[in-house]
């Protein structure tokens, strides 16, 4: 299996960051506005379209306030196994450290998921930053 895993410092409130994130419904909004153009929720699942033209059927599997922790898993034709998470944590005055983790497979699908959760990660920070 596959991990891949992407960080980054952002320069905004870890509360802030995570009360994005929770949001769930609202991903291409809050979040990743670009990179994510259109998200539907229902109940446990949120269909992603993203500005590539992809899609992702993602279950949720827990939204955990205490931790600063979103776990989701993707159902695809494309992949076998998936399942992921985003933390926040805090990182000095203002600032936090956002950790988005995936395992994947096949192994060969991290050839296209690693660019695009960097890619992901960059909106995000821009996104919260901006906003911050």
């Amino acid at each position: 299996m596959a991990t891949i895993h992407k960080e980054v410092i952002i320069d905004a409130p870890a509360d802030k960051v995570w009360a994005a994130i929770a949001d769930v419904g609202a991903l291409h909004t809050r979040l990743v506005p670009g990179f994510v153009i259109d998200t539907v929720l229902k109940d446990d699942v949120r269909t992603v379209t993203f500005g590539n033209g992809m899609t992702a059927e993602e279950t949720i599997i827990t939204i955990d306030h205490a931790e600063r922790r979103f776990a989701y898993s993707v159902s695809s034709g494309r992949l076998t196994q998936h399942s992921a998470s985003n933390q926040v944590f805090a990182a000095g005055e203002g600032r936090c450290r956002f950790v988005w983790i995936a395992d994947v497979l096949p192994h060969a699908a991290a050839d296209t998921m690693g660019p695009m959760m960097a890619q992901g990660a960059q909106v995000l920070k821009a996104t919260m930053e901006a906003a911050a």
